[in-house]
């Protein structure tokens, strides 16, 4: 240690000979020191956690007794410690004192300062033994977190277990029967206030964080520091497949899974994979039929909170994000943000087999099964499988007879949405696809995309055997049952069985004695168009 002026200067004066950190009193030099030795002379009685000073043990002690003796004059907050007070008045004050001396950032805090300095110096001191290095400690601790599974955060009541500590801060809301800080517009509910007022920026519009530069604002402080790449000429992280930019390494890296499919997370029951646990703890509920979030209005329940949210916006009909093209709405602004890819024609996830393109990452993995011939998804009636567990929840309304979707005008229900959709077209009478080449009208746009290849000439689905292309995944499906010889559509009566599921229907008009096509001259009626086709022939000559 090195003594450089006098004792009564501001300056500090004496070195630490380990990390360099300066110190005005000799008394607090040698306290720091027992951070590199190890010291810890004082316990926590409660929790066992050890301290180099008695004054952090004392301070630390507030925690077990909920003692927060400093009280802010202004909106009488109160803090367990005066620095934690003291930072916070910064906020009435408006006062950043810490700047960094090479982009002139302010900060309250001057560890906020600290930590932002690692940025220029790319410095990632906290390491993790398998991948990534970190900037900081907590994030570190996070990280790990999340790659172990390990929930350290327990409720003292329900023994439910938490990865982070402000989930079981909002869980333990249940008990208490204490309010979480909670949106008024959109009623999404936070562990803390301070998460609360970022997110209320998205409904009035606030931009708190602006550019010293060119005096633009943002909602978001990773927004902004994005935007101060382009005065740096520093080019941000940014995805090498769909061009993206991230502000920082961290999120470009989680982003790539999307592209790479890696998913490292397996399940144990069906082997499906994911990009990290939470997504896999989510899906067990699956495996488990575990759904414990439940709708007040109409008692449907879900497996996560998210999904229980985004359901009661039918109930509340709240949709607060526009569409500034179609000014279509929507409950929230990933939704709206999908739906622009509409306008735009973007199609950012592409499958690395077929280099097919999708708006929606879901879609793709769905289509991903394709090639892979998985089929998770079992109904418990009739074990018919599924690529997608959407098309399995329809399919069980064939064994329940549910039609939950109800026309307004007639009330006929119907077991999918867009039946209902197809449907309301009758009572409008207006197709709502038209063919620009031909005029022809679909109530589908599905219909009118295999429908338009027929002027293309596209034929995208190809036989692996025979090299026959189709210009549609359903003929495809019929034309390899020649291949296996398999004939899968059975006959309930005779037992005769058939290629395609169209030629059992017309074989089952020989048992039901169903004649539904009709001759509008003479009133005869047939079993099959062709067969009509011909003997209209008779009168037209």
């Amino acid at each position: 240690m090195k003594q450089q002026h006098g004792i009564h200067t501001v300056e500090r004066t004496y070195r630490c000979d380990v990390c360099n950190k300066m110190f005005r009193l000799r008394s607090s030099l040698k306290l720091h020191q027992h951070v590199h030795a190890g010291d810890h002379l004082y316990g926590c009685e409660v929790c066992k956690k050890k301290f180099s000073r008695k004054r952090s043990l004392e301070i630390h002690q507030r925690v077990h007794t909920g003692e927060r003796p400093y009280c802010c004059d202004v909106c009488n907050k109160t803090f367990s410690d005066r620095c934690n007070l003291k930072a916070h008045q910064h906020i009435h004050t408006g006062e950043r004192p810490h700047r960094c001396d090479v982009c002139n950032i302010t900060f309250r805090l001057r560890s906020s300062l600290k930590l932002h300095q690692r940025v220029h110096a790319g410095e990632r001191p906290y390491a993790c033994d398998v991948c990534n290095k970190f900037s900081r400690k907590q994030y570190l601790k996070i990280h790990l977190l999340l790659r172990t599974g390990e929930r350290p955060y327990r409720c003292g009541v329900c023994n439910i277990t938490f990865t982070h500590i402000d989930s079981l801060k909002l869980h333990q809301h249940v008990y208490t029967g204490e309010h979480p800080p909670h949106c008024d517009v959109c009623k999404k509910t936070f562990s803390c206030k301070g998460s609360l007022e970022v997110h209320q920026c998205i409904h009035t519009v606030e931009r708190p964080h602006r550019s010293d530069v060119c005096n633009e604002t943002f909602t978001h402080i990773d927004s902004l520091k994005l935007h101060q790449n382009v005065h740096t000429a520093e080019s941000p992280p940014n995805c090498d497949v769909c061009k993206k930019t991230f502000s920082c390494k961290g999120s470009l890296k989680v982003h790539q899974c999307i592209h790479t499919v890696e998913c490292p997370h397996r399940c144990d029951v069906c082997n499906e994979t994911f990009t990290n646990i939470d997504s896999l703890k989510l899906h067990q509920n699956v495996h488990t039929e575990e759904r414990p979030q439940q709708c007040d209005v109409c008692k449907k329940t879900f497996s996560c909170k998210g999904s229980l949210q985004v359901h009661q916006c039918i109930h509340t009909v709240e949709r607060p994000h526009r569409c500034d093209v179609c000014n279509k709405t929507f409950s929230y602004a990933s939704f709206l943000k999908v739906h622009q890819l509409v306008h735009t024609g973007e199609h950012p996830h592409r499958c690395v087999v077929c280099n097919k393109t999708f708006m929606d990452r879901w879609k793709l993995k769905v289509h991903q099964l394709v090639h892979t011939g998985e089929r998770p998804h079992r109904c418990v009636v009739c074990n018919k499988t599924f690529s997608d567990r959407g098309n399995l929840k329809v399919h069980q309304r064939i064994h329940t007879g549910e039609r939950p979707h109800r026309c307004v005008v007639c009330n006929k229900t119907f077991s999918t949405m867009s039946h209902l959709k197809v449907h309301q077209h009758m009572h409008t009478g207006e197709p709502p696809h038209r063919c620009d080449v031909c005029n022809k009208t679909f109530s589908r746009r599905s219909n009118l995309k295999v429908h338009q290849r027929i002027h293309t000439g596209e034929r995208p689905y190809r036989c692996d055997v025979c090299n026959k292309t189709f210009s549609d995944t359903r003929y495809l499906k019929g034309h390899l049952h020649i291949h296996t010889g398999e004939r899968p559509h059975r006959c309930d009566v005779c037992e005769k069985t058939f290629i395609h599921r169209r030629s059992l229907q017309e074989h089952q008009r020989v048992h039901t004695g169903e004649r539904p096509y009709h001759c509008d001259v003479c009133n005869e009626t047939f079993i099959h168009r062709r067969n009509l086709q011909k003997h209209q022939r008779v009168h037209t000559g």
